[in-house]
């Protein structure tokens, strides 16, 4: 590793106080040595990842890290501050700060010497001996492993609450093998030698020769970038897993890739732990095993309380594998009822928009080529003439609306599976099909997908003989999951659903007036929020929501909602054009792409913005978001495609007069983030290296 630091990237007296300003302060030494091209860009990239979780870690540690395209080499610089600097850890500030940047395209080699890195933060001697370092090349030889640190007294700086273990073994990017009382080599399998410390526990199963064996676990550690999280958590869960005298195989699904558990080690293991940030892959290999699943940072803050978590559920009989993480979910310990119903519901979300807008996209063309009066043309199994504009008129509208027909059993099925994984999609999608039949609609599908996945969770918690539980996912969980749907929508809250979702599709039919243009601001201000994020989807779901059953109403909640959604990007677009010394080079490379991605209703284009100075991109994008909602619905423009931005102009209602609305809201937009970035001024930054007057050197600030 000692090419990826050196004393130049050490500083022992970082003053920095804030976590931006740290970052940045580490940066400038990669920068000044070549390591990286683009210091703003950069910066975004590390508070677009610092963004999705805090890299903060008990014990005073911070790593923020990211892979990014301005990256030359991989690298690592360190810095020891005295007063500390918050990163989000829940025991306070980290004075030990480890800046990780790798390449976009890192190879593995490297990225394993970084979570190697990683699995040895969680050892006190090695921390411990950061601490005392006196001099920046004694500082980086640690780093870099070529200097071995000693155990330290007990009266040296304190330590991270990592578990304790008195044994060194050798680090591995992957970790499948057993960690016992016995150190094992990398990638051996070793059998676990007779526990010191501990006598047999209860639950410890006789092996074949009727002798107790230690308790075993499977466990799967990942983090939305893989570098350093993923393998940290391993490590903690090795340790605390060799002192309480079980036996462990750890998956590290890292950026260096991985090598899957064996599965003769699951089906052998007692209990699986998982630890994630980001969906696991092919968790249905631990499906009937007792499961504990938490966020990737309990794995490292607390990785003897899974354990015992682990081992107490095993007694208990408790099976079941709950729903995957997203990304943009932080621990998940903490979450609130309210974050979880959100990810479910964004979950079916984000599962239906491709066949809106495939299914939205061909209708629309289909009118386009044929006329309103297409929907009434014959099958095109039956009438089908290749030199008629209108049979393939209809061909498209048939299959647009064959897309469409998928919308709400989609929607429920992938909200179930969501909540309960594949065992869930049953019932959801069953769900779904029963809201379509008793015209529930859009309001149906999310109130079959929740009934659904509730009820497979529910199931999952009985405890049930082990003969069983190989055909739970495949048989009993979408049999009985399934009836119980059914008749829920069927005789329970199936009608009351299908009223309100009359009730709503008539008050969009009448909506008119002050009524429409007040809708018209709130959608505006939702789609400019989070650029994107689950406010954005909700008010694009409720647009596309009346697509299902299209009116004058609901087609104009979907015009202006994609209006709304264009106007961020362009509106950034058109600051970097018109006042480019106010942005960074990266920001003005980014507005150029942001033309593109605006017309095409891509809303994510103004991120990078958002991400790198939110207090001002934000409020500005939701003005003008507002504005453009508001033309839109006043000047009563409508639109049947769910999405394609200014290339289905041709297929709205008053075309022109919705062009006003979207030059409105984007005029908005990029003079009031021209006008706030401008009262703050333009700070002196070191020149781009195009010889102009570089970006503002104010530190990166992460969106909440």
């Amino acid at each position: 590793m000692s090419e990826m630091i050196t004393p130049d990237l050490v500083d022992l007296d970082l003053t920095a106080d804030s976590k931006e300003a740290a970052a940045r302060a580490l940066a400038l030494r990669m920068l000044s040595l070549g390591r990286v091209t683009d210091l703003d860009g950069f910066l975004a990239d590390v508070a677009a990842r610092e963004a999705q979780m805090p890299t903060g870690l008990e014990g005073g540690i911070g790593i923020p890290h990211c892979r990014s395209t301005h990256v030359t080499a991989p690298t690592l610089a360190f810095g020891r501050s005295a007063a500390g600097v918050d990163f989000g850890a829940p025991d306070g500030p980290a004075d030990l700060i480890f800046l990780i940047a790798a390449p976009a395209g890192a190879d593995d080699a490297h990225l394993s010497i970084l979570s190697s890195l990683a699995r040895r933060l969680m050892r006190p001697e090695f921390v411990a001996a950061l601490r005392a370092a006196g001099t920046p090349a004694e500082a980086a030889a640690l780093v870099a492993g070529d200097d071995t640190p000693a155990p330290k007294p007990a009266e040296t700086a304190p330590q991270p609450s990592a578990p304790q273990s008195n044994e060194q073994q050798p680090s591995a990017p992957q970790s499948n093998e057993p960690t016992t009382p016995a150190a094992p080599q990398p990638n051996e399998p070793t059998t676990p030698a007779a526990p010191k410390a501990a006598a047999p526990t209860p639950e410890a199963a006789p092996d074949a020769e009727g002798a107790a064996r230690p308790f075993r676990v499977v466990a799967v550690t990942s983090c939305p970038t893989g570098i350093a999280h993923t393998y940290m958590a391993a490590e903690s869960l090795q340790q605390a897993a060799r002192a309480e005298g079980m036996e462990i195989r750890v998956e590290t699904q890292g950026s260096a890739g991985f090598t899957p558990l064996d599965p003769a080690d699951i089906a052998a293991a007692d209990a699986v732990v998982l630890a994630h940030d980001v969906p696991v892959r092919d968790r249905a290999r631990f499906a009937g095993k007792a499961t504990v699943d938490v966020g990737v940072k309990a794995g490292i803050n607390r990785p003897a309380e899974l354990l015992a978590e682990a081992r107490e559920k095993a007694a208990r009989g408790e099976t079941g594998t709950p729903a995957p993480t997203p990304v943009e979910q932080q621990d998940r310990e903490t979450d609130g009822h309210g974050a979880r119903l959100r990810t479910w519901l964004m979950s079916g979300v984000s599962y239906m928009v491709p066949f809106v807008a495939a299914g939205g996209l061909l209708i629309a063309l289909a009118f386009a080529i044929g006329g309103y009066e297409i929907n009434t043309a014959p099958s095109v199994a039956e009438h089908f003439v290749w030199t008629e504009a209108a049979s393939w008129a209809a061909l498209l509208f048939q299959t647009g609306s064959l897309a469409f027909g998928f919308l709400v059993p989609v929607l429920a099925g992938y909200i179930a599976y969501g909540m309960a994984d594949r065992p869930g999609l049953v019932p959801g999608f069953v769900g779904g099909a029963v809201a379509l039949t008793i015209n529930a609609g859009f309001l149906g599908g999310l109130i079959a997908g929740l009934i659904a996945g509730g009820t497979v969770l529910a199931v999952q918690r009985i405890r049930i003989p082990t003969a069983l539980r190989g055909i739970m996912p495949v048989v009993v969980l979408p049999l009985i999951g399934s009836a119980v749907t059914a008749f829920l929508m069927f005789l329970v809250v199936g009608k009351p659903v299908a009223s309100l979702q009359k009730a709503l599709t008539d008050w969009l039919s009448g909506l008119s007036g002050a009524n429409a243009i007040i809708l018209g601001v709130i959608l505006g201000l939702m789609m400019c929020f989070d650029l994107g994020g689950p406010l954005n989807k909700v008010a694009y779901a409720f647009a596309i929501g009346g697509l299902a059953s299209p009116n004058e109403g609901s087609l104009k909640v979907m015009a202006a909602v994609m209006a709304a959604g264009m106007v961020p990007p362009l509106a950034l677009a058109l600051a970097t054009t018109v006042r480019g010394r106010l942005f960074s080079k990266t920001e003005r490379e980014n507005g150029k792409a942001a033309w593109f991605l605006g017309a095409s209703f891509i809303t994510e284009g103004a991120i990078p913005f958002a991400a790198a100075d939110p207090l001002r991109v934000i409020p500005a994008a939701m003005a003008g978001g507002a504005v453009t909602g508001a033309l839109s619905m006043a000047f009563e423009c409508t639109l049947r495609a769910p999405h394609g931005g200014v290339f289905v102009i041709p297929l709205i209602g008053n075309p022109f007069l919705y062009l006003v609305a979207i030059a409105a809201g984007t005029i908005t937009a990029a003079g009031l983030v021209i006008l706030l970035k401008g009262l703050r001024g333009r700070p002196q930054a070191p020149a781009d290296a195009d010889g102009e007057a570089g970006a503002e050197n104010a530190p990166v600030t992460v969106a909440a």
